[in-house]
């Protein structure tokens, strides 16, 4: 699936570490995980579980965060930061 192309679509790549589920402030349930940019660094990737609706968000992770470590608010605050992914 790495940098792969399905049907027009990119296909996210995403690392085979951790990735984390929570509640946005709207009740609806996320996943949060790391991902890797065109360029070699590294991404936090959001993908909404609880509405199918809801396009995938990513933001460049910060040097000193940690997802296994981050808070349910420190994971709120990259989602409402990171701009929806696009279709091309």
């Amino acid at each position: 699936m790495a940098g792969s192309m399905d049907g027009g679509r990119r296909q996210v790549r995403r690392s085979s570490g951790v990735e984390r589920l929570f509640a946005d402030e709207a009740g609806r349930l996320w996943s949060a995980g790391r991902t890797f940019t065109p360029q070699g660094g590294e991404a936090v990737l959001f993908s909404c579980i609880g509405d199918a609706r809801e396009s995938p968000r990513a933001i460049a992770a910060p040097s000193e965060f940690r997802l296994v470590e981050a808070t349910i608010a420190e994971l709120r605050t990259l989602l409402d930061r990171a701009p929806r992914i696009g279709v091309l």
